[in-house]
């Protein structure tokens, strides 16, 4: 992730947690250069990606002032696809339960599809894990998640109920590089029909992806499944800042 990225994300869970409160300004550009070490125009083009987002508002000689509603007030905006956070950090912020009922997980040797997403043999085990994510104790997504055994050891359920990301980065010390996602529409399947309660017409979003460590490594090959309504993706391009 480019620095003025992870300067905007820092800025943004600021403003979240209230550290800059709506209607007051930001510390000078200066100011910010100095704390995260980085040029006056790294610090710009983190402002400007937050201003795209609505988050803020600068004026030339005014400072940058904290706005009063964010990327057009969309939930779907926490769930940008250029982010490798996790559901739970994520839904972070907002004033939700967040839950993980363990459907199944098992080691086994991948088959092709899941040995070349991996970059594995396929004498390599992996974890399969199904995980049915609930909001506030209703179905919300249904993720069907491989990851090699020997980049996560101690993998355990007590885990898979929690935050598998927080033992990766907490735990594990892993840092990732980025990901590769696509998405889809599709029927439901039995997974959806039996935990998401979709119907045999409703549309299912399906986010497929895979994550890579800072040494070009994947280490997860995934698919999380909602239902029609229940939530977007929202994707900000910033290649032109």
């Amino acid at each position: 992730m480019p620095k003025y990225e992870e300067i905007a994300t820092i800025i943004r869970d600021r403003i979240s947690e209230g550290i800059y409160p709506v209607d007051t300004k930001l510390p000078v550009q200066s100011d910010l250069a100095k704390e995260f070490g980085v040029s006056r125009m790294t610090v710009k083009k983190a402002i400007e990606i937050l201003t795209i987002e609505g988050l803020v508002f600068s004026k030339q000689g005014n400072g940058t002032k904290v706005l009063n509603s964010s990327f057009w007030d969309k939930e779907d905006a926490k769930f940008r696809l250029n982010n490798n956070n996790g559901l739970s950090k994520d839904l972070k912020e907002r004033a939700v339960s967040l839950s993980s009922e363990v459907i199944e997980f098992e080691v086994e040797f991948p088959k092709k599809e899941v040995s070349e997403r991996l970059q594995l043999d396929a004498t390599a085990p992996v974890y399969r894990i199904v995980r049915l994510r609930l909001l506030d104790n209703q179905p919300y997504v249904i993720e069907h998640t491989y990851m090699p055994v020997d980049l996560v050891p101690g993998l355990d359920e007590s885990i898979l109920k929690s935050s598998i990301y927080d033992f990766l980065i907490n735990h594990l010390g892993l840092k990732f590089a980025g990901s590769y996602k696509h998405i889809t529409a599709d029927k439901p399947d039995n997974y959806d029909k039996q935990y998401l309660n979709c119907k045999d017409n409703d549309p299912t979003l399906e986010v497929e992806q895979v994550v890579y460590l800072e040494n070009g490594r994947p280490i997860e090959y995934s698919r999380s499944r909602n239902r029609f309504d229940t939530r977007g993706y929202s994707l900000l391009d910033v290649k032109n800042i």
